[in-house]
């Protein structure tokens, strides 16, 4: 970057307590089993996304609404831990921070009931407050766990500023065209890409033909992410298959905000794409070999170290 001066990224999105209970197997209805331990953490793919950036090494800031409870309290003070900016921290004493209640059983499987709480009173004048942040920033990180219309209102103050705009599309769900033309690189994995492009996404080949389907409805540059086996990149031009980094798999529930956080730094310090990717997935890679979503996050020397090996 020449000046030294450290990448901007900010994020628009979600933040959740994860509540998370450890069973030997799935309850059934009306059953109670005795299971634990019990743990609990800061989630929420926003604020996953913004502490990876964070501890890969950029100036990031989050514009996100948390509840007057303790677990806002503890969400704003964690997020402070982590450096990220606070100014557009926002309390609302309408309704409960978010929380996402997980089971996991001894096989690594997962049930969610996520409850959003504050995260569906982010509104698009919330995203006017956080201007200053988006405005100044390189790219803007936006994810759909806040309302469609707050999330359209970030990415189209960041377009017409001239700010990349980074959307992880997750949770999957149709998005419009008008949407679409203003993303600059769009992050789907193969369900997301399915429900986006409304084609069926079972194999590299038909990635890649959805991924057209999402060019021509205005998306800069698509990279699906394939999980194990890394990721796709699709542009006007070309195709490029990003192979992952083969590690020993914990836990695969925090690897996409890892994937996401990574890039936005990557492409915010003007790596060329496929450089870009490649260090995505290497942060990703690093984040399954461990347990839990934002305090699992790699740091940047061990993303450099992985991709130095």
């Amino acid at each position: 970057m020449g000046n030294n001066r450290r990448p901007k990224v900010t994020v628009v999105g979600s933040f959740n307590t994860d509540l998370v209970g450890v069973t030997p197997r799935m309850p059934v209805k009306g059953e109670t089993i005795i299971g634990g331990p019990f743990l609990t953490g800061p989630g929420g793919k926003g604020a996953n996304q913004a502490v990876a950036a964070a501890r890969l090494g950029a100036d990031v800031a989050m514009v996100v609404k948390l509840g007057t409870d303790s677990f806002g309290d503890q969400a704003e003070a964690n997020l402070i831990k982590e450096g990220i900016r606070s100014d557009f921290v926002l309390r609302t004493d309408e309704t409960h921070t978010g929380a996402a209640l997980i089971f996991v059983d001894a096989e690594g499987e997962n049930m969610i009931v996520v409850a959003a709480g504050a995260n569906e009173l982010l509104t698009p004048e919330d995203v006017d407050r956080g201007r200053a942040a988006i405005v100044e920033a390189d790219v803007l990180l936006v994810e759909l766990e806040v309302p469609i219309e707050t999330v359209q209102r970030a990415i189209r103050l960041a377009h017409e500023a001239g700010v990349k705009v980074l959307l992880n599309p997750a949770p999957g769900q149709p998005l419009s065209a008008e949407m679409l033309c203003l993303v600059d690189v769009l992050t789907p994995n193969e369900t997301e890409t399915q429900i986006i492009a409304g084609v069926p996404v079972r194999n590299p080949q038909e990635a890649e033909v959805a991924a057209r389907q999402l060019l021509a409805q205005g998306v800069g540059t698509a990279v699906i992410t394939l999980g194990a086996n890394g990721a796709l990149i699709v542009t006007p031009t070309e195709t490029q298959h990003v192979p992952g980094q083969q590690v020993e798999v914990v836990d695969t529930t925090g690897a996409g905000d890892a994937f996401n956080g990574a890039l936005a730094v990557a492409l915010a310090e003007g790596m060329e794409l496929f450089e870009a990717v490649t260090f995505a997935n290497a942060a990703a890679a690093l984040q399954v070999t461990r347990f839990g979503t934002a305090p699992a996050m790699p740091y940047r020397e061990e993303v450099e170290a992985l991709l130095a090996r």
